[in-house]
């Protein structure tokens, strides 16, 4: 029998959900309606519209690799970042990223094989892996660091058997960033060994500190010049249509999209029609304003989160996230961290305050004491509020929560 870890992050936001009052757990930009993204795109027309090429589909299995015209809008987001176009048979859709990573993972990952994993990041990532018996070593970065990755500590970890190397970028939880020359430098060890690269782009186009024109922004792994790279995206996260469960699976080789394929028809045979075809409309004309709008979003209300920090320094602390809409924010007292667990517990309890507690979603319980996971791509309003919950907790209630025993001295 196949065991997996519990999916933590899921299992503690299903656990804490009642007397919610300021939900800042979520790991999403503010979710939009159809009739939001056609009027940011300018259009004078009505939500009905949108649906009436589909009222009148007899809705029958869609194609196996998700619909042409979808497929089509993904390719020209990859070519538009690349010196060369992208097939559309290099890409095949899924219901969200999640599933989109399940069906990598599984095609290519076995007993026997070693991967190496980007960490902190999404559980999913290295739990899947284990879970059908690969051998996981974690690429562990600080925030002492400002979570950059260590090229030669990758050296160190590969070994004969290594597989993929699996990436988060930008990364859950901390927001960091892969800048294109340690993409280079990557891509450039993973060639020499002959390894896969998989990066969870999941986040992509949602950078802060960088824009197109800067030299070291962060180019998608499929625009590297390595035939072995695989991507992952969807529309739940820098796009605000997570209800629109549509995510992609790209590669410039044809086995992994065949082996991805065959993995796929087991699980879901297709993605649903309408689900594609309102992503095929999200992704034409009102993509630019939706990201821009998105971007413009996040910017402001990670300031915000930075005049909360800045006022409270003595307490808290991060790494300012470089994109995403989300930071690991980090507690202490006297120094030492806190239990994140208790401190999430009770906000929730005394404030009605959501977080994600970081040893328990992030670090198997071991790494990562103090750190609590906070999402501002949502209503800023909503964001002020939650904050005004977390500076009351902190001002009269924050002395109670205990240091974490255990803590470990680098994270």
């Amino acid at each position: 029998m196949v065991k997996i870890e519990l999916f933590e992050v899921d299992h503690w936001i299903l656990s804490q959900s009642s007397d919610i009052k300021h939900n800042l757990a979520h790991s999403y930009c503010l979710p939009k309606s159809l009739s939001d993204v056609q009027q940011q795109a300018g259009s004078s027309e009505t939500g009905t519209d949108v649906f009436s090429p589909v009222l009148s589909k007899a809705l029958d299995y869609g194609p196996m690799k998700g619909s042409e015209a979808l497929r089509s809008k993904i390719s020209h987001l990859y070519s538009s970042e690349s010196s060369s176009s992208f097939s559309t048979e290099k890409i095949i859709t899924t219901p969200g990223a999640s599933l989109a990573n399940f069906v990598v993972l599984f095609a290519l990952v076995g007993p026997g094989d070693h991967v190496i994993v980007q960490y902190p990041t999404y559980q999913q990532l290295y739990a899947v892996p284990a879970s059908i018996g690969a051998d996981v070593s974690l690429w562990k970065s600080s925030q002492e660091e400002n979570w950059k990755l260590d090229m030669e500590e990758l050296e160190k970890l590969i070994r004969p058997n290594t597989k993929m190397i699996i990436i988060n970028n930008p990364q859950n939880p901390t927001g960091a960033i892969i800048s294109k020359q340690t993409l280079e430098q990557i891509v450039q060890t993973a060639r020499k060994h002959s390894i896969t690269v998989f990066s969870d782009e999941v986040y992509r186009p949602l950078f802060h500190t960088v824009s197109p024109v800067d030299p070291e922004y962060p180019p998608p792994i499929l625009s590297m010049g390595y035939d072995n790279t695989i991507a992952t995206s969807s529309l739940s996260k820098a796009y605000s249509l997570a209800g629109l469960r549509i995510g992609w699976i790209a590669s410039h080789n044809p086995k992994v999209i065949d082996l991805c394929v065959n993995v796929r028809s087991y699980a879901l045979i297709t993605a649903s029609q309408v689900d594609e075809h309102l992503a095929s409309f999200v992704l034409g004309p009102p993509v630019r304003q939706l990201i821009e709008g998105n971007q413009t979003l996040t910017k402001e209300n990670l300031n915000i989160v930075q005049s909360f920090i800045d006022k409270n320094r003595s307490i808290c602390e991060w790494a300012r996230p470089e994109g995403g809409p989300i930071g690991f924010i980090r507690f202490v007292r006297s120094g030492r961290p806190v239990d994140d667990v208790i401190l999430c517990t009770q906000l929730l309890e005394k404030k009605g305050l959501l977080l994600v507690p970081g040893r328990k979603c992030f670090g198997d319980g071991i790494n990562f004491s103090g750190y609590v996971r906070l999402g501002f791509g949502g209503d800023t309003e909503d964001l002020i509020g939650g904050l005004g919950a977390l500076q009351s907790f902190l001002d009269h209630d924050f002395r109670e929560i205990p240091v974490y025993p255990g803590a470990a001295d680098k994270y």
